[in-house]
């Protein structure tokens, strides 16, 4: 028996450690079943987590224990992603502190202090959460094996030709004081103003509408349209640059745009990615103005040493001053910005690590075609980044906490020492190369720059295979089953994963894609550490609602769907789980003197409900099976509130009390019926809310089945009745309660106000189980007398 009320808070701790002592979720290597491989986000370390971590997270889980309750060998791996960036700039907030004022190994040391703390915090989270990981399998980005995972791999590139290191223009954050990758920029727009200044041409005036005052210094080309007759006599001259007074050339290029601005453009090292291709295009020289710390280089005239919006600023009076600003508009443009600050981005020339990634466009773009994308739009969300790729993927970070490129250069030549293999993972600044440069030299600088968390995180399938590893099982597991993440990083850690993938190991790293969508804060809003617009933490919703509340809540979302979140949510989910258990409570009283019988005959109505119990679970295998969470617990949840509780369980419930006016083998009939639809209900509920249908199924199932977990059962809605037309007449008995419930409220009688007659019309097909059904419909109406016409429609009237 149940109790009156359901604790969660007492239930939900007792049933993890349950979980935990059954090593239930740990995945069987020497299993024979087929396996069901996830590749999960490893959560970046960099604050806490907020309910949008929870809610694509949750979703991903769910088809953890889904697969696992169809029989398969579920591998659920779970990650940190601890290195990089992020987690550096969490420190240096935490800690009041800056990695570029202390010693590199003191700020690391930090580093991984503080992040040991917040991954204790997360996996305490998704304990919480009830996730049915397998926590021998958790890896960090920073850890050692990882570590030389990721320097194998880079090894292997270079050794390819596929990681190569270049001085070029490089898209470059001042505010992160580092290069990053063109996957890493976001667009804002912003407002500003476009100014138009005079070049003078032989003594005539062409005006040029510049947003960016301030590179007036780095001009080095005028650039006009080809198709453009306004200008044509002006491309081979040459012009004057205005307050700085020396010549540039003019020249045509057809990317130019005829209607913005005047027509003629400026190209100055660098102010956006089309000075970057025209400066490659036509051989350009460079003219430094902005330094890496974002501040006007020193020797620049005028404006030297100030930070740019105030070089913008003294600029434009200057350009006023000297009479040479013809007017000002204020505009509104699209800014990069780098996605972790927030601030816009500077392109400048710098010596960097890259991986190819242009030459092999094709290949990524057939890739996409072998992968299931669910939802299958997002596969033109991948597309459309391949098809726009600019750069190859700038791998090299001058930052500190992070995984060091496993490179020395040679002093005398100048070439490039990779270490051994056998050598990794290995600190080049804390290690010299095992033998000589191939000139002789044995002095050497090491690489400083630390690789970028991508090119480790992309790496998550091989770190799952434990690729290069004595226990390499990447031929067992790999492609791997399904990929689950966000959709705003399709063009970084799906990208990313499967160049990697392609050239490690020759094909894609998953079969599937499940892409989650975003928890807004409000509209067009996601919530994100960064913006701190959560208004409550996970830890605290939990207490407050419970962990089955809130998984209840995740998977209310169509896959791919950005949701509102709000507390009221939560009281849904609430409800429902109040629903469940007194559900559950009223069936198990009605259970206690049922010994398990399965019988052979049962009435109609029963049928009904089992055929129509099958139906569902086979609508929602088939949903599942895409990763729609949420349209399958949409069917499950009907049938559960409309079929059986709001119907079934009210037209046997006389049955079910009064044995001695229907028969004992009848009551017999809906005691079995109502066991295994319970069951198989509390089984497909137990992917959404494991906690509260495991105490269910241990206060009473567990007798009967044995094992010593729901979670290790599977469903099994097997009945299927030789007769369809038991679910029509399932439906038919549904519309005919309705229809009496719809009168008796019409005329404001109570339910269990007795009528004196019915009649009800029924197809010839459907007599036969009408007759046997004739005492239950009798019990739940009320109805003194049933009268049955054969008729070809169904009809009812009430008499």
């Amino acid at each position: 028996m149940l109790n009156r009320k359901y604790n969660p808070i007492e239930s939900e701790k007792k049933w993890q450690l349950h979980w935990r002592d059954l090593n239930i979720y740990k995945y069987d290597f020497k299993s024979e079943k087929e396996t069901f491989s996830i590749d999960t986000p490893p959560p970046t370390v960099s604050g806490s987590l907020h309910i949008g971590h929870i809610f694509s997270y949750t979703q991903a889980e769910m088809i953890a224990r889904f697969q696992r309750m169809q029989g398969k060998n579920v591998f659920y791996p779970f990650g940190f992603d601890d290195n990089g960036l992020p987690t550096e700039r969490l420190v240096e907030k935490e800690e009041n502190i800056r990695a570029v004022d202390m010693p590199r190994e003191e700020f690391i040391e930090r580093c991984l202090s503080i992040t040991k703390g917040y991954e204790d915090e997360f996996r305490e989270l998704w304990l919480s959460m009830g996730f049915s990981v397998d926590w021998e399998l958790q890896y960090e980005t920073i850890n050692s094996r990882i570590e030389k995972v990721s320097q194998k791999s880079f090894i292997e590139m270079a050794k390819a030709d596929k990681a190569y290191i270049k001085e070029s223009p490089v898209l470059w954050c001042t505010t992160c004081q580092t290069s990053i990758a063109q996957a890493k920029l976001e667009t804002i727009d912003k407002e500003t103003t476009f100014n138009y200044v005079p070049f003078l041409v032989e003594g005539e005036e062409l005006l040029v509408a510049t947003t960016r005052p301030e590179l007036l210094y780095g001009c080095v080309c005028l650039f006009i349209n080809p198709e453009d007759s306004r200008y044509l006599r002006y491309i081979g001259k040459k012009a004057l640059v205005p307050l700085y007074n020396y010549e540039i050339p003019i020249l045509s290029d057809e990317k130019v745009s005829l209607d913005k601005g005047t027509g003629v453009v400026m190209c100055a090292t660098f102010g956006d990615t089309t000075d970057v291709e025209w400066y490659e295009k036509h051989k350009l020289p460079y003219r430094k103005v902005i330094e890496a710390n974002g501040k006007i280089a020193s020797q620049v005239p005028l404006i030297g040493d100030l930070k740019v919006l105030n070089a913008r600023e003294k600029i434009i009076e200057l350009l006023k001053e000297s009479n040479l600003l013809r007017k000002s508009e204020v505009i509104t443009h699209t800014v990069s910005v780098h996605e972790r600050c927030g601030k816009a981005v500077e392109i400048m020339p710098s010596k960097q690590w890259y991986f190819d990634i242009l030459s092999n466009r094709e290949q990524y773009l057939k890739a996409a075609d072998e992968i299931n994308w669910y939802p299958a739009s997002m596969k033109n969300r991948y597309k459309t980044w391949v098809e726009n790729l600019k750069w190859d993927w700038c791998i090299s970070r001058q930052r500190y906490f992070g995984i060091p490129f496993p490179v020395w250069y040679c002093d005398e030549c100048g070439s490039t020492i990779l270490a051994k293999e056998e050598e990794l993972p290995i600190n080049p600044m804390e290690k010299k190369p095992s033998l000589s440069c191939s000139c002789g030299s044995i002095k050497f600088t090491p690489e400083t720059a630390v690789l970028d968390t991508w090119a480790t995180s992309s790496l998550t399938p091989l770190i799952n295979g434990k690729w290069g590893t004595e226990e390499d099982m990447c031929k067992k597991i790999l492609p791997m089953s399904m990929r689950t993440q966000a959709h705003e990083i399709i063009r970084t850690w799906a990208f990313y994963t499967i160049v990697r993938s392609l050239f490690h190991t020759g094909t894609i790293p998953w079969k599937d894609i499940m892409v989650c969508g975003f928890v807004l804060a409000k509209k067009g809003e996601k919530i994100s550490k960064s913006k701190n617009n959560s208004s409550l933490s996970p830890k605290t919703l939990v207490e407050k609602y419970s962990a089955d509340a809130i998984r209840y809540w995740a998977a209310s979302a169509k896959l791919g769907t950005d949701t509102m979140f709000s507390e009221d949510e939560l009281r849904t989910s609430k409800r429902f789980l109040t629903k469940l258990w007194n559900a559950s409570s009223f069936c198990i009283m009605q259970l206690q003197d049922y010994k398990g019988e399965e019988i052979k005959e049962i009435m109609p109505i029963d049928k009904w409900i089992l055929e129509k119990l099958r139906v569902v679970e086979a609508k929602a295998i088939e949903y599942l099976n895409r990763y729609e969470v949420g349209l399958a617990k949409h069917e499950i949840d009907d049938f559960f509130w409309n079929d059986f509780c709001d119907n079934y369980v009210e037209i046997v419930k006389d049955r079910l009390y009064k044995p001695e006016i229907h028969g004992v083998k009848e009551r017999l009939s809906a005691q079995c019926t109502l066991y295994n639809v319970l069951l198989e209900l509390l089984k497909l509920y137990a992917i959404y809310v494991p906690h509260i249908t495991e105490e269910i199924y241990q206060s009473y199932f567990i007798t009967f089945e044995k094992l010593e977990s729901i979670h290790m059962l599977q469903w099994s809605a097997k009945h299927q009745c030789e007769d369809e037309d038991i679910l029509c007449f399932g439906e038919t008995i549904k519309d005919m309660v309705g229809e009496v419930r719809k009168y008796k409220s019409e005329k404001n009688l109570s339910l269990k106000e007795s009528l004196d007659s019915i009649i009800i019309n029924i197809p010839e097909n459907q007599n036969r189980y009408l007759e046997k059904t004739l005492k239950d419909i009798k019990a739940c109406t009320w109805a003194d007398n049933i009268k049955i016409n054969i008729s070809k429609d169904y009809g009812i009237e009430i008499i």
